[in-house]
């Protein structure tokens, strides 16, 4: 009997626990990464429009590692940012919203609704990390096609292909030199697949006419803001699994689930 009673004594206080931690614990973690998450996205967003509207820029300075005479200046207007960056502040934007359907005033019932939430924010933070750390594979008609050579100013060589993506905290651009292959040519034509980096000797088609890959230049350089946003990336995928973690302890406590 009175194992029952301790058994019981220690069910209530645990109860009580659980009642704090999904009234009071869960805002104040949800708070604390609607702060995080909104000081990332805003590390996406290029600042716009001075007192005349005009779009400011962020400038660039590349170079080719281990050889410093050789760099190249990339300047981003307004929004022009590329896709991986724009995918990832789109999937931070889906998290701070997640996080805002659940605000104060929300009472949360169960254990296994804070679970549910942090696991659909986890997984948007989760693609947004992956965005950055984990460049697009194309195929050099895709780069043909993406239409990054016109962004250029002023217009780029005709056998010129240019690429740039991120990787992990650094911007990276890729020019390719081409060499137009002629009908009469002896070379075994052989497309090349898709890949982060062509080398010298891969072969395309695009409009009716077949290229060689005749060199390659790499440069990249350091986005300081871009190693900002993956550390409240980690910090807030932290913040997810610690919650989580606290909501399944309480689980060991119970023969069924407090959900």
């Amino acid at each position: 009997m009175a194992a029952a009673m301790v058994s019981s004594a220690e069910r209530a206080v645990l109860e009580e626990e659980f009642k704090w931690l999904l009234q009071e614990e869960v805002h104040a973690v949800l708070k604390q990464l609607q702060d995080i998450l909104k000081e990332a996205s805003h590390r996406f967003a290029l600042p716009v429009g001075g007192s005349e509207g005009a779009a400011k820029q962020e400038s660039f300075v590349l170079s080719v590692a281990g050889m410093d005479q050789v760099k190249g200046v990339l300047t981003l207007q307004g929004d022009a940012l590329c896709q991986a960056i724009q995918d990832a502040r789109n999937h931070v934007n889906q998290a701070i919203y997640l996080l805002m359907n659940r605000d104060v005033n929300y009472h949360f019932k169960t254990g296994s609704e804070v679970l549910k939430l942090m696991d659909a924010v986890m997984l948007q933070l989760s693609r947004a990390r992956n965005r950055l750390t984990t460049p697009a594979t194309l195929t050099l008609p895709e780069i043909a096609s993406s239409g990054l050579t016109k962004m250029f100013s002023p217009a780029l060589p005709p056998d010129i292909l240019v690429n740039f993506y991120i990787n992990l905290n650094k911007l990276c651009l890729t020019l390719y030199q081409l060499h137009v292959l002629q009908p009469s040519t002896t070379k075994n034509f052989k497309p090349a697949g898709g890949s982060i980096l062509h080398n010298p000797g891969a072969m395309f088609e695009f409009g009716n006419q077949r290229y060689e890959v005749s060199h390659v230049h790499k440069m990249e350089c350091v986005v300081p803001w871009l190693n900002d946003a993956l550390v409240f990336f980690t910090v807030s995928l932290q913040l997810c699994q610690q919650l989580k973690d606290k909501i399944s302890v309480f689980s060991s406590y119970w023969n069924y689930k407090p959900y």
